[in-house]
């Protein structure tokens, strides 16, 4: 499987391009001279975007985006754009967050998060799964259901859970919305015997919080 992160986002920003009228925000400035964020004992605290998360011990969290998901089929352009990554290096496991700031005009509500959610992120990954592995594959697609993140006033969830030579995955979109600041979470859990990555997944996305305001 390929996964094409960056074409999830797109999808998004397409349904969301501004159009004529009053702007409902200022235009969000980024300082791309800032590092992203520093990592302390598996803790990530995010410098130009103001967020946080932590993982397991067992888990790695990175800036930069982890071999093992280039070898996994990950587009490495659409890599290089996320924050933050936390994944298991032993099974595979990941996880990857991206920020990106809302149009002027761009307005959000919980029914669209779950729409966008549901429609642009599970359809496009389905023409992309069964692409590769014809209609036979074995592809099944969660309900879209409202999501709780810390900090964050809308999100909203999908999943798909497909098997891949004997081994089935669970990949996951999280899409929420933080005034000024669009939230992509993407994950993956191979199913395997006493792994707990699951959880450990849980675990990590309750430890997200958007900050109210930017750490320096």
């Amino acid at each position: 499987m390929r996964p094409k992160k960056g074409l999830f986002i797109v999808l998004f920003l397409v349904f969301l391009v501004g159009c004529a009228g009053i702007p409902v925000r200022e235009e969000a400035k980024i300082d791309l001279t800032l590092p992203v964020g520093k990592i302390e004992d598996n803790h990530f605290t995010g410098i130009r975007y103001p967020f946080r998360i932590s993982a397991p011990p067992n888990w790695k969290v990175t800036t930069e985006f982890p071999p093992l998901m280039e070898e996994m089929g990950f587009d490495v352009e659409g890599l290089e754009e996320s924050e933050v990554f936390a994944y298991n290096p032993t099974t595979q496991s990941n996880l990857q967050i991206d920020f990106v700031p809302a149009g002027r005009y761009s307005q959000f509500d919980q029914k669209m998060m779950e729409w966008l959610v549901g429609a642009a992120a599970a359809s496009s990954f389905k023409e992309e799964f069964e692409k590769e592995y014809g209609k036979s594959g074995k592809l099944e697609l969660g309900l879209t259901t409202p999501y709780s993140l810390k900090g964050v006033q809308y999100a909203a969830k999908k999943y798909a859970i497909y098997a891949i030579k004997g081994v089935k995955w669970e990949h996951g979109w999280i899409y929420g919305f933080s005034e000024p600041y669009q939230i992509f979470i993407i994950y993956m859990v191979p199913e395997k015997e006493g792994s707990h990555d699951k959880q450990d997944i849980e675990k990590i996305l309750n430890s997200f919080e958007v900050l109210s305001k930017r750490i320096d």
